[in-house]
């Protein structure tokens, strides 16, 4: 038989359940929640973001290792504590907070919970923001995206502390009691 047109050994790379593309997908959908779940498990631990980047390469490297049709953020969230566990073993003598099985496990339920709605919220912010004036959505994206303190930002724009704080606030309130509004409408329709 022709080498090309044979079938593959048994030795090769097991075929995921899930196509990748569909894999990358759903894990991509996962990485907020994933950040928060380890972020939580890891309270100011700088290593958090490594955690993070083990946890992803561990769940690509068990992606045959998932069932489709079940749920995928727990298994995520599964695969990361086990990440967690083994980032704490490497540094069991740093004297960092602790939590016990039962109080991950529950952080890793509520979090599933809790999480379904991000990507609505992160809609309504998104929506929100294009709804602000161009000026006050600048304003907003410059503050947050910039490194300086608010003084500094501030003396940048030749404003007060004081306006910039005030102005920021009321884009704040404004922005929640929009996202609050769009949130409800999105209720209602369902």
């Amino acid at each position: 038989m022709d080498p090309v047109n044979q079938p593959p050994d048994d030795d090769s790379a097991q075929p995921t359940p899930l196509g990748d593309s569909a894999f990358v997908a759903l894990l991509t959908e996962c990485q907020l929640p994933l950040r928060l779940y380890i972020s939580a498990l890891l309270p100011g631990d700088p290593a958090a973001g490594d955690v993070i980047q083990q946890a992803n390469a561990k769940i690509w490297e068990k992606r045959g290792d998932f069932e489709a049709g079940t749920n995928f953020k727990a298994w995520t969230m599964a695969v990361a504590r086990f990440e967690v566990l083994n980032h704490r073993k490497r540094q069991a003598r740093d004297s960092r907070l602790r939590f016990s099985d039962e109080l991950e496990e529950t952080i890793a339920t509520e979090l599933a919970e809790v999480n379904d709605d991000l990507a609505e919220r992160q809609a309504a912010l998104r929506e929100c923001m294009q709804s602000l004036k161009p000026a006050s959505r600048d304003l907003l994206m410059r503050r947050y995206a910039s490194q300086q303190s608010l003084a500094e930002f501030a003396d940048q724009l030749g404003r007060s502390v004081g306006g910039i704080k005030v102005t920021l606030h009321r884009l704040r309130t404004s922005l929640g009691d929009c996202i609050q509004r769009r949130l409800a409408a999105t209720g209602d329709r369902q």
